[in-house]
């Protein structure tokens, strides 16, 4: 899974002793049902275990519900009148078990929201083997989670996005990850649809007016890793050539709605190229029979399926001539996820404790292979991005560490967050950076070798690298970042090339957070002087020789922050323009950091702004102003600081503009390196949102203009957008009502995104009232409307307007489905905000509609997160407006 921030019937067939329809499932369960056994409120017992399912679908995207024939082979470990399981509001027509050739009618209570479900029965069912067999019918979602439909351009489509535990919702089952076994998917469809599941399709037939298509059994799977896809879509096809480790072609399809047609070519070749280097770094072939590569409009992300990942179509739908930042995307998603085909669908974890080592290790593995795939993108340098990003969640008092208990289903989805995919990946990058990239291969190998097909655990993996390293020490410095909340301090005094340092949790201004200590593997360098030690007691002395400033993060892939004396810190910040990329990245993040706990002064980051913004590296110079932007987001800023941050973002970028040139037009720029055609982008949308600059304000406007009355060539797709943004700032109401028709009279994967993000983000308030309150077209996708409300109560001046809202809609704003992408973000949209009186309201109005649902701890981080950075304001703020307005060039 990677998130960037998505009917079927069967065929009932007629069972031999005649069983009563069953209550809908939202139905309370009788009392005496309840008191059978406690319910199960996470993992399942070993009391019945799965064996294979036979899944017989029949699926009609056309229409609101689907229906089923699911019959699931069972060991029972024990005689039992009851059987625990999963399915959420699912209409049971027909329940039986069949054992010992016998018949015994079942009845079905859906335990409680999360779906959990128990069958009960009027009499034990024996110890062994049995088979349960269901009918059953339940509607499509509308967002993406479970089985759910869209409708793209005249036609209907549907897909299944079943992680975490959302197969529950498209049919009963065991639907936790240590139940791993074959599964045998029949899909009935209207005539003309295509069908896609896990495994090849075997042939299809004709039925009772519909098209019946087979698939061949899959290997061992767990239900969230299950797919079946119905719609007429369109695909290009192909093979991945044989190879080294796998003798034969790869089937390989891309797969997407028609609208999509002839744009599929590049994902095609960019999925071969990928596929290849990952076989490559396992040691092994792909480890499934077929590949397809999917898209659906509204999974905000992706999914590993096994042999059939899904995509936003944005990430699969593009070309050669597509902004940097999207091909980027497709390499580092596409990577994320074909390494979950190994690491995650053919090894599998044993609980949701350990999604976390799919994740990050996928994380890792994404901007490394994309990385690889195409150098010129500079993809690597995303992860340490990424990473130090996740450094601000996980310095919060209020979190959790990557690996966690997970004993209720309510936390699963909180498990798929920063802490997973940034702390997570950035962790893996630094023990392979400790233990050097062949040793930490072979671990990996080890580790895939020992569990083929089956589930392993978070202990298994650490196991392996210990074995390979020859470390003993190597297990606990990598338990002590996974089992641990917190980032790391490591403060330096002294000079010369002789150091002390000392570590500590990193903690900002007004907060305390409880005493850690790491195995942190540190690396240092002095000009070419690079040295590595595992820093394991709470301080140790070091000594470096080498020419230039310390340098107490080499190569930027230590997950820990550093403080160093004054000096040595201006010494660093001098020669930030030359830094690699990632090493940039530390040097800002540990900056920003002190200035956040009351250390570092307004003068260094704006020194640091400086040198940074003239660094080549595009990461680098992105890296160079956040600070300063969050400053005037939050409301840190007077007037005369204001005018002063302003004048300084346009000193620093104008004459960078100026050098590399700017034309709207969509080629203009074409053939040009990535990484200047990258920082292009970066410095048009700073310098029209942060410098307000009314000259490329007025260029964007009028290039938007142009394209929008029908003019595709008078933008280019990297700049969407930002000019659009403008064009509804510059027209108001009238441009944010037109712009809201023509996103949704397309089915452009770029185009209809940017357009409701510039309606949502627009700051302005009539705009914002008429998305509240009228807004919401019919035609509007139940995700598209959740972002365009998220778009109004994340933008600081309608802020209060959207938050009014969201107290009034609570529940309406929960439900569009698919919690691991919504639900458990929602709070998100309120992190903007800097008072100390904010999140006195925040926690007041919102901590008991949360409490025990999925966005409960984001909703302790954010309030965290706004009362700290209201404390900062009170402490800091008359320091950084003295220190810009006093700015003299």
């Amino acid at each position: 899974m990677r998130s960037l921030l998505v009917a079927v019937s069967t065929l009932s067939l007629a069972l031999a002793a005649p069983v009563p329809a069953q209550a809908a499932s939202p139905a309370a369960p009788p009392a005496e049902v309840l008191a059978l056994a406690p319910l199960p409120e996470g993992q399942l017992s070993d009391a019945a275990r799965p064996t294979a399912y036979r899944l017989d679908l029949t699926v009609d995207p056309a229409k609101e519900r689907f229906s089923g024939h699911v019959e699931i082979d069972v060991q029972a470990a024990r005689a039992s009148r009851f059987i625990d399981l999963h399915g959420r509001d699912l209409t049971m027509r027909r329940i039986v078990a069949r054992v010992g050739g016998r018949e015994l009618a079942g009845t079905w209570h859906q335990l409680d929201e999360t779906g959990v479900a128990r069958l009960t029965f009027a009499e034990p069912l024996p110890a062994g083997p049995l088979t349960l067999a269901f009918d059953y019918d339940a509607a499509f979602s509308t967002g993406p989670s479970g089985l759910f439909r869209v409708k793209v351009g005249d036609d209907w489509y549907a897909w299944t996005q079943f992680e975490s535990i959302d197969a529950r919702a498209a049919f009963p089952g065991f639907d936790q990850p240590g139940f791993k076994v074959p599964v045998t998917l029949t899909l009935r469809t209207p005539k003309g649809l295509t069908a896609v599941g896990n495994a090849p399709e075997q042939g299809t037939s004709e039925e009772g007016g519909l098209t019946v298509h087979r698939f061949a059994p899959t290997l061992p799977l767990p239900t969230y890793l299950v797919a079946m896809m119905v719609g007429p879509f369109v695909a290009v096809e192909g093979q991945v050539a044989a190879s080294p480790e796998r003798a034969t072609p790869l089937p390989l399809r891309v797969i997407s709605t028609r609208p999509n047609a002839g744009k599929l070519d590049f994902a095609l070749a960019g999925s071969q190229r990928i596929l290849t280097l990952l076989e490559d770094y396992f040691g092994e072939g792909f480890p499934y029979p077929k590949l397809d590569q999917i898209t659906t409009p509204i999974l905000p992300g992706a999914m590993e399926n096994a042999g059939a990942d899904l995509y936003n179509d944005a990430i699969l739908v593009l070309d050669d001539r597509s902004p940097v930042s999207q091909q980027r995307d497709f390499g580092m998603v596409v990577a994320h996820e074909l390494a979950h085909q190994w690491f995650g669908d053919l090894v599998t974890p044993a609980w949701w404790d350990d999604i976390w080592l799919n994740e990050s290790f996928a994380n890792w593995m994404g901007y490394r292979i994309g990385q690889a795939w195409r150098p010129d993108l500079n993809i690597g340098a995303g992860a340490l991005s990424e990473g130090f990003a996740a450094m601000g969640t996980d310095a919060l008092v209020a979190g959790r560490p990557i690996h966690q208990p997970i004993v209720r289903n309510s936390q699963i989805d909180a498990a798929f967050d920063s802490i997973t995919y940034g702390k997570g990946g950035h962790v893996v990058a630094m023990i392979a950076a400790y233990m050097g990239d062949e040793k930490f291969k072979a671990g990996v190998r080890r580790y895939m070798a020992a569990h083929r097909y089956g589930n392993a655990t978070s202990t298994d993996f650490f196991r392996a690298m210990a074995e390979v390293a020859g470390d003993p020490r190597i297990l606990p410095a990598m338990q002590s970042f996974t089992d641990q909340q917190g980032v790391p301090l490591l403060t330096f005094t002294g000079a010369g090339g002789q150091w002390t340092v000392s570590q500590s949790r990193y903690a900002r201004l007004g907060t305390t957070p409880p005493p850690t200590r790491w195995g942190v593997p540190l690396c240092l360098r002095q000009g070419a002087a690079r040295q590595c030690q595992l820093l394991t007691e709470p301080s140790a002395s070091l000594t470096i020789a080498g020419e230039g400033p310390l340098l107490p993060n080499a190569g930027g892939t230590g997950y820990y922050r550093f403080e160093l004396p004054t000096a040595a810190w201006d010494a660093l910040i001098a020669t930030a323009d030359r830094l690699p990329g990632g090493e940039a990245l530390a040097v800002a993040d540990s900056l920003r950091a002190s200035f956040q706990a009351g250390r570092a002064s307004p003068a260094q980051l704006i020194a640091l702004a400086r040198q940074l913004s003239a660094n080549p590296d595009s990461y680098a110079s992105a890296a160079a102003l956040p600070t300063l932007q969050g400053w005037h987001a939050a409301g840190f800023l007077d007037a005369r600081g204001t005018a002063g941050y302003r004048r300084l973002v346009d000193r620093l970028l104008a004459p960078r503009l100026a050098a590399l040139g700017f034309d709207p037009r969509a080629g203009a720029h074409a053939g040009e390196d990535p990484e200047r055609s990258q920082a292009r982008v970066q410095l048009v949308g700073t310098l029209a949102q942060e410098a307000a600059d009314p000259a490329l304000r007025r260029q964007l406007a009028a290039a938007a203009t142009r394209y929008l009355d029908g003019d595709r060539a008078a933008l280019d797709p990297a700049f969407l957008g930002d000019a659009l943004s403008v064009w509804v700032e510059t027209g108001g109401l009238g441009a944010a009502q037109r712009l809201l028709g023509l996103a949704l009279a397309s089915e452009d994967p770029v185009f209809r995104p940017a357009a409701l993000g510039a309606i949502g983000g627009s700051g302005n308030p009539g705009i914002a009232r008429w998305v509240l309150d009228r807004g919401t077209d019919a035609r509007l996708r139940p995700s598209e409307r959740f972002s365009l409300i998220a778009g109004v109560i994340a933008t600081g001046r309608t802020r209060a307007l959207g938050y009014a809202w969201l107290t009034s809609h609570f529940d309406t704003a929960m439900g569009p489905g698919g919690g691991i992408f919504f639900a458990s973000r929602l709070p998100q949209m309120l992190g903007g905000a800097c008072s100390v009186e904010d999140a006195a309201r925040f926690a007041r109005d919102l901590t008991r509609r949360f409490a025990g649902k999925t966005g409960e701890l984001e909703l302790a981080r954010t309030i965290e997160r706004v009362r700290s950075c209201g404390r900062l304001k009170q402490a800091r703020a008359r320091a950084v407006n003295a220190a810009l307005a006093g700015l003299k060039d």
